[in-house]
């Protein structure tokens, strides 16, 4: 598919970043930490060779991890293997036991106010967990959206283990809807968050605005060093509401964004790249504008979190109802994408990586939009290839 070309004005900046993160291609850990045994989701394959993966995938769901949750969003897988999972409505992080299912509550998340599309989102662990225990978490509040970070204290009863917030970021503006929410380290070991535009479309044009945007920031919440424009968190513009990001095994930045009416799109992040909206959704004859690697109709996908795993990028579908697989060449298709579980889960709104070829993915019937008769969300294993 053809790219498009990143405005003249970020051309050094850009540079400067990339030669920046391509310090260490090899297979050691590096600065960054990446490697096969650490991050879930990279494991030895054709793809991580060099090699495009099959043109034709497979899923099988080898079991139900577990039941009763009340509208799932974000996960975080726990370096023991068990996931601590997000209420967007209740505003609070659950801890579930992957081999029995079962369910500790850690806390409610103060100054949690859901409303809509808003509430607890997006939640990840600090690069350093092992060390400092923090968790981090985007919410909305009454007045905005915005990050905090809070230490976990297992040891302590549940329903209090989580330590008062410590604010990193706010500001980033909220609405009824395109919240963005997802958060996640990359293997730079800086943070990555995906915003919407809360309904305002033109938020996504401006600079300005971090609304529409893809940010990256230290984890103490500044602006990270070598972002396109010193001195800003802006990483991308021209975002209509991103709520996956995911990265390949050379380290490309991956991400699934909400269309209107027309076209969700999954699309290859560069460096200060403008994606287009509100003046382009799907694929643009504007040069200004960066092609999707991939597009959909909104009811065959509504995507949401999306996974690296195997060469392919895999993307959880809301309207659409179904699981997507995007063979990746690099950043370009290697083949159709195909889709899988097809209305059996109903809505699938997180997908993470749990290596050796397994996701995890969470459904998401209790948020509003979902079939009441399908009963409670739950947190599925799949077998993928």
């Amino acid at each position: 598919m053809r790219r498009r070309a990143v405005p003249a004005a970020l051309t050094t900046a850009v540079l400067l970043l990339v030669a920046g993160c391509s310090s260490d291609d090899g297979d050691g850990e590096g600065a960054a930490g990446w490697n096969e045994r650490t991050t879930p989701g990279r494991t030895a394959s054709a793809a991580t060779a060099g090699q495009a993966p099959p043109a034709e995938g497979s899923v099988e769901v080898t079991r139900t991890v577990a039941t009763g949750l009340d509208s799932p969003w974000g996960l975080a897988p726990l370096p023991d293997g068990d996931l601590l999972v997000s209420s967007r409505d209740e505003g609070t992080i659950t801890r579930v036991d992957t081999a029995t299912g079962k369910k500790t509550e850690l806390g409610e998340v103060p100054g949690v106010s859901p409303a809509g599309e808003g509430g607890l989102l997006g939640i990840a662990l600090s690069p350093d967990y092992a060390a400092d225990r923090t968790v981090y978490a985007y919410y909305t509040s009454a007045s905005d959206n915005r990050i905090v970070r809070m230490l976990y204290d297992a040891g302590k009863p549940s329903g209090e283990q989580l330590g008062a917030p410590d604010t990193v970021f706010r500001g980033i503006p909220k609405g009824f809807v395109h919240n963005g929410g997802r958060i996640a380290f990359g293997p730079d070991k800086l943070l990555y968050v995906g915003t919407g535009e809360s309904g305002d479309t033109g938020l996504s044009q401006d600079e300005e605005s971090l609304g529409g945007k893809i940010l990256r920031l230290t984890p103490e919440g500044e602006p990270a060093p070598g972002n396109p424009s010193s001195g800003s968190p802006v990483y991308s513009w021209g975002h209509r509401n991103v709520q996956g990001l995911a990265w390949d095994a050379r380290r490309r930045l991956f991400a699934a964004e909400f269309g209107q009416d027309t076209w969700d799109e999954l699309n290859a992040i560069t460096p200060g790249g403008n994606y287009g909206w509100p003046e382009a959704e799907g694929e643009s004859d504007d040069d200004a504008f960066r092609d999707p690697v991939s597009q959909w109709s909104t009811d065959e996908a509504s995507p949401s979190g999306i996974a690296y795993a195997g060469g392919s990028v895999w993307m959880a579908g809301l309207r659409g109802e179904r699981l997507w697989r995007v063979p990746l060449d690099g950043t370009e298709e290697a083949a159709e994408p195909q889709s899988f579980l097809r209305g059996e889960y109903g809505r699938l709104r997180t997908v993470v990586a749990a290596g050796d070829g397994k996701l995890w993915l969470v459904t998401s019937n209790t948020d509003g939009r979902g079939d009441p008769e399908r009963g409670d969300d739950r947190i599925l294993e799949l077998e993928v290839r």
